[in-house]
């Protein structure tokens, strides 16, 4: 935080209109996405994820640039490593003290996956980030949210929508203070053969994060592109080649899996060329999309009812490479995607050299793994143990990426018309063209202007939402008739950005909160009398009232403080509020004046309390000389004497020698009159 500069003043956190959103990775890269945002006081990350080119701490998100305990909360948008494999991490391993949320589905195909990451990685124990013991401890601490439901947590509203991507992948709405900010995460807008498509959500978010993999690219239609998939398929083993679909165990496998057993179950002259599913986490994973079949489409939900579609009829599990005969032409989907390490860069290896195999790549590959480089067509590639092989077989790249394209991506926007667009997740020439073909896409727009905004990892977005403070008033506060004019007077509450104007008796029925009082009392040296403290009293005071019902003699100053007369002391004793502590810092005063005065206590004056009736006669008296006779009546049952002059009226009480009037020089006359007549005849001083 910036130290202020002299005589500066700062804005508490919680009252700042400035939001902020950082991201510690996927800014202008795809791969370890996770973004920070800050506002009024809140702080949320997005995802946490690693690199999949890199390994170890290189890996991870920028984590050491953000105060890890100060972190309210962590949202988790689905289960690809790059956006939950650092996850195990972050939860052990740091001082997160915050709540972390992720879809049902998410969380149950995480714990595996995670697994499996740990099980295929090709590094050594001591640069592992975590273990399976802290992957099992992490789900302890993992929360789930369902679709739609909304949670509060410290003040920040969430929920989710259904994000298309992978099963159980969410966009996450958030709201704090009225504003609102809908990240995407991962997100398609086209539904496939067992998933839904995103939603449009039906809240107009201020602030969209959006992925930008596929920047202005547009996808191929989905015919043509499964066509073309089970054409070069077909072709790799009519060949007698070996055809290998490096895929992630969760995710498009799913859908490359029914496309292949419904092309297979069509052309019966394949049915004696096996296809394999190469992952340990295969049996688990149909396991969990068996179970979470009602978060899949309508196609599917459908299907079920007559036979379960993942039931495959013509494709097995394979484990590993030991239970593999490598004997004539086969299918093989096997994990990891991008072939850095597992059984499908062993495969590679063991096939790249025959011209007659052949490599298809299905999905969206990231700089630095070895998908993306034999797109390239290099003329050989490095093993893992570091041999070079030529490079012979085929490769192909057919786009099955569950990511939203140009077209998906610009009729999402314009459905929901944020204020602001925050690309992330593209490579930084990928999301240079996108943002500027949004920005030409609007430019002509009158009515609607978009601001997009591409930055690089830890670089600030900073955007400003300054919002009306609206107070309401509840309780028996609101129970009243307003009357024109009137104040309003209560207690301001606050609580998650909103505001409350109370009665303090109603604090425990809208709040946690309680009233209390607190009693002073201060103790004072004093060796008078009595009748010298209430001398002095009642010139302060006018009005002091002696208790009789107390052992210890006692007086009564301003109906509000006490003051006790013990031996060698007296004893003052209020409520406090800054009205009696004001009173009391008087009456201690007068106390401390009554001690000190040298007056002999046989020359005591007391006081001679004026008759109440002699007042109201010489009051009477005076108004008669003043203004007439015939001005002048009295209202015996009311205590009041009425003067009328030149048809203004005015009233002056007898009890209280108030005087009430509309017209402001009469009223000033009588005052001035009343008043002086007080002084006159008020309490006589004698001397006993």
């Amino acid at each position: 935080m910036a130290t202020p500069r002299p005589g500066e003043s700062v804005e508490p956190a919680e009252e700042r209109d400035q939001l902020i959103i950082r991201p510690l990775g996927s800014g202008q890269e795809v791969g370890r996405s996770c973004h920070m945002m800050e506002f009024k006081g809140k702080k949320i990350m997005l995802d946490c994820g690693i690199h999949p080119g890199l390994n170890g701490f290189a890996s991870l998100p920028f984590l050491d640039l953000v105060e890890v305990e100060e972190i309210d909360l962590l949202l988790i948008s689905h289960f690809h490593l790059d956006h939950c494999g650092a996850l195990p991490y972050f939860l052990e391993k740091t001082g997160f003290k915050g709540r972390c949320f992720m879809t049902h589905a998410s969380k149950a195909i995480y714990r595996w996956l995670l697994s499996d990451y740990v099980k295929v990685s090709n590094i050594a124990t001591e640069e592992m980030l975590y273990s399976d013991i802290d992957i099992e401890k992490s789900m302890e601490k993992i929360e789930t949210i369902n679709f739609h439901q909304e949670v509060e947590v410290n003040g920040i509203k969430f929920w989710c929508y259904t994000a298309g991507h992978v099963l159980g992948a969410a966009m996450f709405m958030i709201e704090i203070a009225g504003v609102k900010v809908l990240y995407t995460g991962d997100f398609s807008r086209q539904e496939d053969r067992h998933l839904m498509s995103a939603e449009i959500p039906n809240v107009h978010p201020d602030v969209v994060i959006i992925e930008s993999t596929y920047g202005t690219h547009i996808h191929e239609n989905r015919d043509d592109r499964e066509a073309r998939f089970t054409g070069l398929v077909h072709d790799i083993v009519n060949r007698g080649g070996r055809c290998l679909i490096p895929v992630f165990a969760l995710g498009r496998a799913q859908e490359l899996l029914l496309i292949l057993d419904e092309y297979w179950g069509n052309h019966p002259e394949l049915n004696d060329i096996p296809i394999y599913y190469a992952s340990s986490l295969a049996k688990k994973c149909m396991s969990v999309y068996q179970t979470y079949i009602n978060a899949m489409n309508e196609t599917i939900r459908r299907q079920i009812a007559i036979s379960n579609p993942f039931v495959f009829k013509h494709i097995s599990n394979l484990k590993s490479m030991e239970h593999f005969e490598d004997i004539g032409p086969s299918v093989v989907l096997a994990s990891p995607g991008m072939m850095q390490s597992g059984l499908s860069r062993e495969l590679f290896e063991a096939w790249c050299t025959d011209k007659r195999n052949g490599c298809i790549i299905a999905g969206y590959c990231v700089e630095g793994t070895l998908a993306k480089h034999i797109l390239s067509e290099p003329d050989d590639i490095m093993t893992m143990s570091g041999q070079k092989l030529p490079l012979k077989c085929s490769v192909d790249y057919i786009s099955f990426s569950a990511h939203t394209d140009y077209k998906q991506t610009s009729e999402f926007l314009r459905a929901l018309k944020p204020t602001h667009v925050v690309l992330v997740h593209g490579e930084a020439n990928e999301m240079s063209r996108l943002k500027a073909a949004l920005i030409r896409e609007y430019e002509d727009d009158t009515e609607y202007q978009m601001n997009v905004h591409n930055p690089r990892n830890t670089v600030n977005v900073e955007l400003h939402f300054r919002g009306e403070k609206l107070a309401k008033v509840v309780g028996s506060l609101a129970a009243k008739k307003p009357q024109q004019d009137t104040k309003i007077s209560g207690i301001l509450v606050k609580r998650n950005f909103n505001y409350h104007v109370m009665d303090p008796a109603d604090l425990t029925n809208y709040t946690d909160l309680a009233t209390s009082t607190i009693t002073q009392r201060l103790s004072i040296a004093y060796t008078g009398t009595l009748p010298m403290l209430r001398y002095y009293l009642h010139q302060l005071s006018g009005d002091v009232e002696t208790s009789e019902s107390q052992e210890k003699p006692s007086l009564r100053v301003f109906k509000s403080i006490s003051v006790v007369l013990e031996t060698g002391m007296v004893v003052v004793e209020w409520l406090a509020n800054p009205v009696t502590d004001m009173y009391a810092d008087a009456v201690v005063t007068v106390i401390l004046r009554a001690e000190s005065d040298p007056m002999p206590q046989k020359n005591m004056p007391s006081v001679l309390v004026v008759d109440k009736s002699h007042i109201q006669e010489c009051l009477l008296e005076m108004l008669t000389d003043m203004f007439g006779a015939d001005s002048i009546s009295k209202l015996i049952k009311g205590d009041k004497i009425t003067v009328t002059v030149d048809d203004c009226q005015a009233t002056v009480s007898l009890d209280t020698l108030d005087v009430k009037c509309e017209d402001e020089v009469l009223q000033q006359v009588l005052s001035t009159a009343v008043t002086k007549l007080h002084q006159a005849i008020a309490p006589v001083k004698t001397f006993t």
